[in-house]
């Protein structure tokens, strides 16, 4: 009971901590894009259903549910007509005489050959092509995920930890970490799940690396030199509901309701208030015979101005996805933003699941 009572003590405290320090809305938002063609597809609506190698990211307890097989799971994208990549790479691991599973998933989004021209005028006022060289700017997630089952109503909880690294060329480099925590049921054919994000607090230190011509070059034309930083993700709260029918022998549906909870001010979301503001999003899947599956979800529901910039409109981005299952490899496409509805462009997104009879790894207890 002490112990229990220190861990709810330790999580308010890193809540309370995090809207004290430096919190910046937004941050870390490549972790909020979403994963795999099923997931991309269903609008992000995962949290209660997601029962494969891609729960360490929506919802670590979910993990249970791979069974006895290894999994490995990778996917694709890329972002304003392929200018930014998106990939991610996973793999989940059960744990032999022990109802639990370990897994760790690898994230990046960047942009790569960004021209870098602080010194394509030289001294002299002439412009030297020769100086124009390129960097990268790219964002990486490392989460370590384990997931177990309580006897309590069969509850599946589970955790990741995550280690964030940003960087921009050798200009400014981040380091942070952060801890995810999530639960799943189920009462007869409807599936229930919460995941808290960064639910202490992520923390992110940013410190600056120009060089002395680089400094010289950015007081000269009016630039500020950034300072060493340190930057706040708060708290995100989803709630997930779903529910699975049979229609008839061999067809299935499962529609999924999941509502986001954000707590760093108001944002442009479909329920915007201060700290708190609300995100809601939809998916369904259609299955047949466990074979092929069609999907379809709407999430990023907005207020855009329209182009005569005086009225404003909600806007939403639909998503519309295909998955087929042959024997243990899975394999999943989405189309998001179709139509061009929402405010960001639209993306193909592929993903790769295969599962392989695990030889398990001994539980060392």
């Amino acid at each position: 009971m002490l112990k229990r009572h220190l861990l709810i003590i330790l999580l308010m405290c890193g809540v309370f901590s995090a809207q004290a320090q430096a919190v910046r809305k937004y941050s870390n938002e490549f972790l909020s894009i979403g994963i795999s063609g099923q997931g991309m597809a269903m609008g992000g609506s995962m949290v209660a259903g997601v029962d494969d190698v891609t729960a360490g990211y929506w919802n670590p307890a979910g993990l249970l549910l791979i069974g006895n097989d290894m999994q490995v799971g990778l996917m694709h994208a890329e972002y304003f007509a392929g200018i930014a990549k998106y990939d991610y790479g996973s793999v989940a691991i059960p744990l032999q005489q022990k109802d639990a599973v370990l897994a760790f998933s690898l994230i990046r989004f960047g942009v790569d050959d960004i021209p870098n021209t602080l010194f394509l005028i030289g001294p002299d006022g002439s412009i030297n092509y020769d100086n124009i060289t390129s960097f990268s700017v790219a964002d990486y997630a490392f989460l370590s995920s384990y997931a177990t089952r309580l006897a309590w109503n069969d509850l599946r909880i589970g955790g990741s930890a995550k280690i964030i690294h940003r960087t921009a060329g050798y200009f400014a480099t981040s380091w942070g970490f952060g801890l995810d925590i999530g639960a799943q049921m189920e009462k007869g054919n409807w599936e229930f799940g919460v995941m808290g994000r960064d639910i202490t607090g992520t923390f992110n230190a940013w410190s600056f690396g120009f060089t002395e011509e680089d400094q010289a070059v950015l007081l000269a034309t009016g630039n500020a030199l950034p300072e060493s930083s340190l930057e706040i993700t708060t708290p995100r709260i989803i709630l997930g509901a779903g529910y699975n029918m049979a229609l008839g022998e061999h067809f299935t549906l499962r529609p999924e309701l999941n509502l986001d909870l954000t707590t760093d001010g108001k944002r442009n979301v479909l329920l915007a208030a201060d700290p708190v503001s609300m995100d809601p999003h939809l998916g369904i899947e259609a299955g047949y015979k466990d074979f092929i599956y069609l999907r379809a979800g709407v999430n990023n529901v907005q207020q855009a101005i329209a182009d005569d910039a005086t009225t404003e409109s909600w806007v939403l981005q639909p998503n519309l996805g295909v998955g087929v299952v042959i024997g243990p490899i899975h394999l999943d496409y989405a189309y998001t933003n179709i139509g061009n509805q929402a405010e960001v462009l639209y993306s193909h997104v592929v993903s790769l699941q295969l599962s392989m009879p695990s030889r398990q790894v001994p539980d060392q207890n």
